[in-house]
């Protein structure tokens, strides 16, 4: 009897320390987050296999899939791209992050990131007329910096049949990943606006911007859904000295004020633990602090959230809403990097896979 009683006693302790832990942390950081590039089919039982044995462990609570184009949709098969997932493998790990808490969200570029070096991205090479700048052409060999200052083309947001085509496949791909957010990345914009376009030539850079985020937030609120994107547009670069890639040149940042409040911002830097969350914060706006490749820099980056969140008045607090690792690769190639403990290109830890480890032993470390 006593033995059945220490064992319940043990039970019990053990079942409410958990679960303490879990709200400690819960407290300090409530968005955990990961993002990475989808896997390719044949990836997708490994990558499952990594949800659950890597990302769960460590109480990741968001998983962000940069999907794109390569998903077999059903409303526009035009655009299935190669290495498209079906819906079983989506399905598969969809039903792994259910199991395990884990909210998952699809990310499709919109905007800007419409190609890539001298490849076209699937939208525009099928439906050109959507393109912000059309009279610039793809070289055969790309280089930076060039006399079109193209780094990646942008559709046009005043154009009159292309929001049919996004709503669609956006719909479509929150349904199949029964997600309620969606990330439009809408990340690194240097063409907006542009003189040559016959819609958007003269107009509010700015304006374009925030008109295009309202769009998509206003969507998506049909069907309760979230829309998250990345926050390097809303910076003054001039004045923060953060430069044409961290922030923008080309004055979108003043649509930080025309912005729905509701929306999210995944704020990323890279080399230094710029302070920008307490700026997105001001505004309103939920900021989640977003490492890349440095350890050390995600573990201050980490430092700096929760003190955020500590030293904030009551009305502030929720806005400081996490941590996210990114990862600017396949699912594959970042497997390969963590299990084989691959370093850098110079032979050291400067890797993605190193910074997830440091991001959540420094975040568990709070339990």
């Amino acid at each position: 009897m006593k033995k059945n009683v220490a064992v319940l006693l043990f039970i019990f302790f053990c079942y409410n320390g958990t679960v303490y832990a879990q709200q400690m942390i819960d407290s300090l950081i409530p968005v955990r987050g990961f993002c990475i590039g989808a896997p390719k089919p044949k990836d997708v039982d490994a990558f499952t296999k990594f949800i659950v044995e890597e990302l769960a462990p460590r109480h990741v609570n968001t998983l962000i899939l940069r999907v794109d184009y390569r998903y077999e949709f059903k409303s526009h098969p035009e655009l299935v791209d190669s290495f498209a997932l079906s819906k079983s493998d989506v399905r598969e790990m969809v039903k792994a992050c259910e199991k395990n808490n884990i909210r998952i969200i699809p990310q499709i570029n919109l905007l800007g990131h419409q190609s890539w070096a001298s490849h076209t991205g699937k939208l525009l090479a099928v439906y050109p007329q959507f393109d912000e700048t059309p009279g610039v052409q793809m070289p055969e060999k790309y280089e930076w910096p060039n006399a079109d200052n193209l780094y990646c083309k942008s559709y046009c947001p005043l154009q009159p049949e292309l929001h049919k085509v996004l709503f669609d496949i956006i719909d479509e791909i929150c349904d199949v990943f029964e997600t309620n957010a969606f990330h439009a990345g809408m990340d690194e914009v240097f063409y907006i606006g542009e003189p040559g376009c016959p819609r958007c030539a003269g107009r509010d850079k700015a304006e374009l911007f925030a008109g295009e985020v309202r769009l998509l937030r206003d969507h998506l609120a049909q069907k309760d859904r979230q829309l998250w994107i990345w926050g390097d547009r809303l910076i003054d670069g001039k004045t923060t000295g953060l430069g044409i890639w961290e922030a923008s040149y080309n004055n979108t940042y003043r649509a930080i004020d025309m912005i729905p409040k509701d929306v999210v911002i995944c704020d990323w830097h890279y080399e230094r633990a710029d302070k920008t969350p307490v700026y997105f914060a001001m505004k309103g706006l939920h900021e989640i602090t977003c490492p890349w490749r440095m350890p050390m820099l995600a573990v201050e980056q980490t430092e700096d959230m929760v003190n955020f969140r500590k030293e904030s008045s009551a009305e502030m607090q929720d806005k400081f809403y996490g941590m996210m690792q990114t990862v600017w690769s396949d699912a594959a190639s970042f497997m390969d990097g963590f299990y084989n403990k691959k370093p850098d290109a110079k032979g050291g830890g400067n890797t993605p896979w190193n910074s997830f480890t440091a991001l959540f032993d420094k975040i568990n470390s709070y339990q």
